[in-house]
């Protein structure tokens, strides 16, 4: 070991020695180095700026996902949106204070998320054996919700045409009512559908659309959000963390702001 460690300082000194000669940079004492890094701070912090009576942003600088708007369907016909939107209508009911899933736009919601990486199934394994599995194990079909939500919606057409001589979205709150409750229990079948699998699903998405951010296009106005007191993405919540069992006064904010605080109110 002693040779070893006699070895070892050899090397060093003469590694030092190399060093010497080939660095051309010169070599800075630890006084000299602390002062040249108090200079580097001194000059970066006399740039920063006093923020006092205004937001230290501007709206959307993040550059949040492109909106969703209400318009032409990206996924469903026309007859597909109108039965989505009255489903949509029937899950979340509007009353007189707060509009339905319909007026809160959770069709659109439904119709973008269908036209992109969600109906498509992007980045799930889409390969067989398909079994299914337990509600604990998500979806576990061969379908994805684009299919489910296509083949549900022809085959719910298909079944009020046959019983009521009209297409879903035409018919009257209870009929509409009676068949949405025979297919979660599932004393309702479809025509060439899952009609369990279809409610299930629907009912998962106009929820999810309910209560996401409306930037998405449900949840318009924030709709659920002052339905139930959430303050949405605000940017600070401190002052409010330790006041237990208080409603929140402020109104909710979406990732796109709110419109009082654009130029224009938009």
């Amino acid at each position: 070991m002693a040779t070893a460690r006699r070895g070892n300082r050899a090397f060093a000194a003469a590694f030092a020695q190399y060093l010497a000669r080939v660095d051309p940079m010169p070599r800075l004492h630890r006084r000299e180095l602390l002062g040249t890094a108090a200079c580097f701070v001194v000059t970066q912090s006399a740039a920063g700026a006093v923020i006092s009576n205004m937001l230290p942003w501007q709206p959307n600088e993040a550059k949040p996902p492109t909106p969703a708007k209400a318009g032409n369907w990206q996924f469903f016909t026309h007859d597909e949106g109108k039965a989505a939107e009255a489903i949509a209508d029937r899950i979340i009911p509007p009353d007189a204070q707060f509009a339905g899933g319909k007026d809160a736009g959770c069709a659109v919601f439904v119709d973008n998320q269908l036209a992109g990486p969600y109906g498509r199934r992007e980045g799930w394994y889409n390969r067989p054996p398909f079994k299914k599995g337990l509600p604990s194990q998500g979806e576990q079909g061969d379908k994805g919700p684009a299919q489910v939500w296509r083949n549900g919606l022809r085959a719910l057409d298909s079944l009020a045409q046959g019983k009521y001589a009209k297409p879903f979205a035409q018919l009257a709150d209870r009929d509409k009512d009676q068949l949405l409750h025979g297919l979660e229990d599932g004393t309702v079948s479809l025509p060439g559908a899952d009609g369990k699998e279809f409610f299930q699903q629907a009912l998962k998405d106009i929820q999810t659309g309910f209560f996401a951010d409306p930037i998405y296009g449900g949840n318009k106005d924030m709709v659920s959000w002052r339905m139930i007191g959430f303050p949405g993405t605000r940017y600070d919540y401190r002052d409010w963390v330790d006041r237990h069992n208080q409603r929140y006064p402020l109104a909710p904010v979406s990732l796109q702001g709110r419109a009082d605080w654009t130029e224009h109110g938009s």
